[in-house]
């Protein structure tokens, strides 16, 4: 019995990518839509954030998007992510409780949202990345860890002999 399938896992992952960069381009463009730039810049300053930080944070959002529907370092993009739904409940949906039906929703999404990133920074690049992630995670292995120790080992050796 295998865990998981070999054969469909990196196309499970591919969907989870599109989907993550669905949803921030979603997030994004209702920022923009709902309350304009201006609304958007007038909406931060009244949680008490800079203004330009609305802008800084839609560009954030469409540019990541982007780097996950592209596959660009798709599991470094993925953490890089983390901040902004976690920046919603921190900042807005945290007091609301859990559950999205609320006044101002709840964080139960966001923290979905969150899990969900980390899933795909952890489970891989998925197929038809542009610029896979996982060559800089090449050599990081236990395995390739205690291979390098045993190889610096025997060169010691050989170098006093």
């Amino acid at each position: 019995m295998k865990i998981v399938d070999p054969r469909t896992a990196p196309y499970a992952v591919l969907l989870l990518r599109i989907g993550l960069g669905g949803l921030f381009i979603a997030h994004a463009s209702q920022m923009l839509s709902l309350s304009t730039p201006v609304g958007a810049v007038a909406y931060f300053n009244a949680l008490g954030l800079p203004g330009w930080f609305a802008n800084f944070v839609v560009a954030w959002e469409l540019l990541g998007a982007s780097a996950l529907f592209l596959g660009f370092m798709p599991r470094l993009t993925a953490l890089a992510m983390i901040p902004i739904p976690l920046g919603e409940i921190v900042v807005f949906h945290g007091s609301s409780g859990f559950f999205f039906s609320g006044t101002n929703g709840g964080w139960g999404f966001p923290a979905l949202w969150i899990l969900a990133l980390i899933a795909q920074a952890l489970i891989g690049d998925g197929v038809f990345a542009i610029e896979p992630t996982h060559h800089l995670f090449d050599g990081w292995s236990h395995a390739s860890f205690i291979r390098r120790h045993k190889e610096e080992i025997r060169r010691t050796r050989q170098f006093k002999n």
